[in-house]
């Protein structure tokens, strides 16, 4: 099965007509005009192509469908004060059948570019709640059962005898059904919980040295990320539970670590 990704981005003010030509689509339509609120609705639809096309769907019947559906849904949300862990299932239930011979298979409503609440058609009524964080720190790449020479083959620079520093990015993901107030969890306990049990004990340290997790294992990105959700896991056992972790090293290097 082929899935086909489309984020949609709009601005919802004073003027939210959406029957004229984008201005710019790209940067979102309806057009950010002075303060308000910008969202960006990323849709994944699942099926076959269309042999007269290769299309899976034409991309503008998805942003049709958002536009005319999905910013009346987040309009009236936040008019009726709706909990944000409720709306990717209101939105679901709205546009899971607007795309005839295609399957709405996922989507994902970004608050911000560091706050996304999502819903899987696998796992409805259950919600995702994502946030990013960031920390700075140092790490060798060195493993001590090989060898000086075999050592530098396997990690090149990255075996510098004092360490070389990388600004992460941490998102932690949670999963869950909202309880009866439409909640998942309070943003900022959830804030609390990831500053104090990853944020405070990895920033601005030598990984290797001041980390006790990483005194016997190499601070690879891909161990990085399941420490961090070894940490994390105990911590949210409630309505939301852990799903994953995601850690860039670079802007181009990331690994994700889930159970």
């Amino acid at each position: 099965m082929f899935l086909l990704t489309r984020e949609t981005r709009f601005a919802i003010g004073a003027d939210d007509d959406v029957s004229g030509i984008p201005t710019n689509s790209y940067a979102g339509y309806p057009s950010l005009n002075g303060f308000g609120k910008y969202f960006a609705l990323r849709v994944t639809l699942g099926g076959d192509l269309h042999p007269d096309t290769g299309y899976l769907r034409n991309i503008k019947e998805i942003d049709d469908v958002v536009r005319r559906q999905g910013i009346r849904v987040v309009s009236e949300a936040i008019e009726t004060g709706t909990t944000i862990a409720a709306v990717p299932i209101i939105l679901f239930d709205q546009l899971k059948s607007s795309w005839p011979g295609s399957s709405l298979h996922t989507l994902r409503l970004f608050l911000s570019p560091f706050l996304s609440v999502g819903c899987f058609a696998k796992e409805h009524p259950m919600v995702r709640l994502s946030q990013k964080f960031e920390f700075a720190a140092a790490h060798r790449l060195n493993n001590p059962a090989l060898t000086e020479a075999e050592n530098r083959k396997a990690f090149g620079k990255c075996n510098n005898t004092h360490g070389h520093g990388h600004n992460y990015e941490v998102q932690v993901t949670l999963i869950g059904l909202p309880d009866r107030n439409g909640l998942l969890i309070d943003i900022p306990e959830f804030e609390r919980i990831v500053a104090d049990t990853v944020i405070e004990r990895f920033d601005h340290k030598f990984l290797n040295i001041e980390v006790e997790e990483f005194r016997e294992m190499i601070p690879s990105v891909e161990n990085i990320a399941k420490v961090i959700f070894g940490l994390l896991k105990p911590k949210f056992n409630g309505t939301a539970n852990l799903a994953s972790v995601r850690v860039w090293e670079t802007p181009k290097t990331w690994c994700e670590y889930g159970e």
